[in-house]
């Protein structure tokens, strides 16, 4: 009797169908993993475990494709959970006088719009980072190869750190501009009560207000906040998860089960959290404040809020929201990659694929 095919849970076009992209077939396993068997194939290819037999070749289409759906999943879904934590800091952020301190801002929020309240605005940041997840993580795995390959394979390692910053500033660029839109209507309706219950209504009620410009009204501030917590986001991350497999884990990347490395990668993101709160705070300050006061400029938000204000207003419940956020984003894109059949990212430098042509 024939053994039904199993279903993938993953739209096809994440794997590539190519004969290229299918795992040559060999005798045994030992044949498999022979050095004349590896330099023979110029894909570097992994096993999917829902489709045995195929895998997506790294740096394909494919490969891209899965890493942009992976971090819409990232960030999409975790900054919708963290919701009631982002409109207290908001509203922190705009009224100190009202909205004391963490305690107290939810038991404002709650007296004044009850449990309801702490999701206002969750479609706008459904939407918004769901758009920036896509174009970070995706175009992120894209730079990091550009520059790479510019680079060549001697200064790639050497200066590796120095790839991982210019990779993942470029993309925040372009996914900050998808971004900007979604994030002047949160803010509004998160901090200005009566403004409009989300998205469908808030966005046509701003456009009216302030014009289509004025949705990019706060992209500078945002490149401010977002670049700056993007290249230490992926810098720090890769750096932190590199030293745990070097210093605190004896057996290397590939030994280590699938659970432990996303445990790794829930760990390095979480500490590479706490230091992009710290860099951004400052302009995460300003974009608040320009996105809730129409018409206001940046000189105006440091005269209200004081230089000393743009580092530490809010501070302490942004350390906890970015540090629980970046752990739990890193954990479910590598958790994506591993379920569709790609390794975890960072802690080793693969070895350089050498054509049968070269041997």
């Amino acid at each position: 009797m024939e053994t039904p095919k199993t279903s993938s849970l993953i739209p096809s076009f994440l794997y590539s169908s190519s004969p290229r992209s299918i795992l040559e077939k060999s005798p045994s396993p030992a044949a498999r993993s022979s050095p004349a068997t590896m330099v023979s194939r110029k894909s570097f290819l992994i096993a999917s475990p829902t489709e045995p037999g195929k895998g997506i070749e790294m740096y394909s289409p494919a490969f891209y494709a899965a890493c942009t759906f992976g971090g819409v999943l990232s960030c999409g879904l975790t900054h919708m959970t963290v919701t009631p934590l982002d409109l207290v800091k908001c509203n922190m952020q705009i009224d100190p006088a009202k909205y004391k301190s963490i305690s107290s801002g939810f038991g404002i929020l709650l007296k004044e719009q009850g449990v309801k309240g702490f999701f206002r605005g969750w479609v706008p940041t459904l939407l918004g980072y769901s758009a920036q997840g896509a174009c970070k993580f995706g175009f992120y795995e894209f730079f990091k190869k550009y520059y790479s390959d510019l680079a060549g394979p001697e200064f790639a390692a050497k200066y590796k750190t120095l790839i991982y910053l210019a990779g993942s500033a470029s993309a925040e660029v372009i996914a900050d501009v998808a971004l900007c839109p979604f994030e002047a209507v949160k803010v509004r309706v998160q901090t200005q009560p009566g403004f409009a219950r989300g998205m469908s209504d808030g966005f046509p009620k701003f456009v009216k207000s302030e014009g289509y410009g004025g949705l990019y009204k706060g992209l500078a501030p945002l490149w401010g906040r977002q670049i700056p917590y993007t290249m230490m986001k992926f810098a720090s991350f890769e750096t932190i998860v590199e030293m745990i497999y070097k210093y605190a884990i004896p057996n290397p990347k590939h030994e280590c089960s699938k659970g432990l490395q996303l445990g790794v990668s829930f760990a390095g993101g979480y500490v590479a959290g706490v230091f992009c709160a710290i860099v951004s705070h400052p302009a995460d300050n300003l974009v608040s404040f320009l996105n809730n006061a129409k018409g206001a400029t940046v000189g105006d938000a440091v005269k209200k809020i004081g230089m000393v204000g743009l580092f530490t207003r809010g501070l302490p419940l942004r350390i906890v929201m970015i540090g629980t956020l970046t752990g739990a984003q890193w954990g479910l894109y590598d958790a994506f990659k591993v379920f569709v059949g790609l390794p975890t990212t960072g802690g080793v430098t693969p070895a350089p694929v050498i054509a049968a042509a070269e041997a």
